[in-house]
């Protein structure tokens, strides 16, 4: 292993130190974590140049005559046997593979020499090799300039498992076995089995072979969320969903799944995998033959890609159709709250605000008119001989009485006025904004009017009653609160009461 700078023993140390302590401890023993020989590091240092050139990759790796004769083998492969001759060197060999094959063949030779001889390692190179393919032609459209370091970094986003497989072989082979589960499921469960998931193992591995910083933090974060406006990180974090639709039981299915989840929030991205999708058939499909990986399931892109488009279509139908029953049923519930709302505030006798919304409003509005040297005035009113005309009549008369008065004073207020039953037959009125003797004039007229019409009917003929009214005005005492004001009005009521019932008096006049 190459030695660390200065800079990434920094970087080194703070990873292990976010590791779970008795995790790092196991990963620091471990015997064959996966290393990566010099010739690697350099490759992957020249991958990090968006200027880097064939010539460039192929003068590290001949310096490595083993991995130089894997590359001259993989470039003769079936693949190019329609070349023109046989790649003899180095940088023929690389010149025939491409830049995207040369870094997932060193990779793969130098990390998993010997992959039939760890069976359980192979689902996770393969979606690394699938999504390394992807991401690559992801960043050939995002960002060309980039495209060496974002291939690289998909390649490796998911080596944390293989270090994870190589220190826990027992606890790996039982949770890496389990094809039923989801990449983000299979994160979890790491959670819950090491204390954290693969990418930080992976960026630690990353760190400790002296990777550049970026590319160590990447790693970290490729399995971060895709709506991000960082080119090179919606490549490598849209590389591995992708691949896992790919290997998939039912790739259209979970391809439509991912299409909807991004067309949520960037057309622009459903808009470019489509247009690449057939493209990483066929990059798909080369890197596995050339790495002896073969791909579980050979796809029809075009069968594919039209399925997952009609699979998507009927979810949005699905979701549409669900959304507006929901939206009904918020409405209704809406509705339904605000009726209920209505009645707790309602004396149901009367159709007048009841007490306890009277003493609410109360409370609010001499908060507000007191703090802003408002005018507010209440009016107190208790219907005279109440008590007689129930014994005398019958109960059913004295609530027709009651709620016929409700009636008369909600034709006398304003829209403004809060006009309630506060108990029994008394009943309360909120002016804000009005004087003792605007009070003084409504009350008058409900006076007036309990002469003119009868509140009841009863064997004998129309029934008429009066009211005795008190009138407590905010500006005419120093009210510390709304209960002393109604306390004033009520004197002012029981004030007339005495003197013989039916009339006014106002507090303080």
């Amino acid at each position: 292993m190459t030695s660390l700078s200065a800079v990434n023993n920094t970087l080194y140390d703070t990873l292990t130190a976010k590791l779970p302590p008795m995790l790092a401890k196991s990963l620091a023993r471990a015997p064959s974590l996966p290393s990566l020989p010099a010739v690697a590091l350099e490759v992957l240092e020249v991958a990090r140049s968006p200027d880097a050139s064939l010539q460039d990759y192929a003068s590290v790796i001949e310096h490595d005559p083993a991995l130089t004769a894997r590359l001259i083998g993989a470039a003769n492969s079936a693949h190019h046997l329609n070349a023109a001759g046989s790649a003899c060197t180095g940088l023929e060999a690389t010149q025939r593979l491409g830049t995207d094959a040369t870094i997932a063949t060193v990779l793969s030779f130098t990390l998993l020499k010997d992959i039939e001889a760890n069976e359980t390692a192979v689902p996770i190179w393969q979606r690394a090799i699938a999504a390394a393919a992807i991401a690559s032609q992801l960043a050939q459209k995002l960002c060309p300039d980039r495209l060496g370091y974002v291939f690289t970094v998909a390649l490796l986003q998911d080596i944390g498992v293989l270090a994870l497989q190589m220190t826990f072989p027992a606890q790996a082979q039982a949770l890496y076995e389990r094809h039923d589960q989801s990449h983000m499921q299979l994160a979890q469960n790491e959670r819950h089995h090491f204390g954290c998931d693969h990418t930080l193992v992976g960026a630690w591995i990353a760190a400790r072979w002296g990777l550049p910083e970026s590319l160590v933090h990447a790693i970290n974060e490729s399995h971060d969320s895709v709506f991000t406006d960082d080119n090179v990180a919606v490549c490598v974090r849209l590389s591995g969903p992708l691949a896992d639709a790919w290997l998939s039981a039912n790739p259209a299915r979970a391809f439509s799944t991912l299409l909807y989840e991004l067309s949520v929030s960037n057309t622009e991205h459903v808009v470019i995998l489509e247009a690449l999708f057939y493209a990483m058939h066929r990059q798909i499909a080369l890197l596995s033959d050339l790495l002896k990986l073969a791909i579980p399931l050979p796809l029809d892109s075009v069968e594919v890609l039209t399925e997952a488009k009609q699979l998507l279509y009927q979810h949005a139908l699905v979701l549409g159709a669900r959304l507006q029953a929901q939206q009904e049923t918020l409405e209704a519930l809406e509705s339904r709250h605000g009726q209920l709302l209505e009645r707790s505030r309602i004396d149901p006798l009367t159709g007048l605000a009841n007490r306890a919304w009277l003493e609410e409003q109360l409370h609010e509005h001499f908060a507000r008119c007191r703090l802003e040297k408002r005018a507010m005035t209440v009016v107190f009113i208790d219907l005279d001989h109440f008590k007689a005309l129930n014994d005398e009549h019958g109960h059913g008369t004295g609530d027709e009485v009651l709620q016929c008065f409700g009636q008369a004073l909600s034709s006398l207020v304003r829209a403004t006025d809060v006009a309630g039953r506060y108990g029994g037959e008394e009943f309360l009125i909120i002016l804000p904004d009005e004087t003792a003797e605007s009070a003084r004039q409504l009350a008058q007229r409900i006076m007036t009017l309990l002469d003119r019409e009868p509140m009841a009917r009863s064997e004998f003929g129309p029934l008429y009653i009066s009211v005795s009214i008190g009138i407590a005005c905010l500006e005419d005492g120093m009210f510390a609160s709304e209960h002393e004001l109604i306390a004033a009005a009520d004197q002012s009521m029981y004030h007339i009461k005495r003197s013989g019932r039916s009339g006014v008096a106002v507090y303080g006049h």
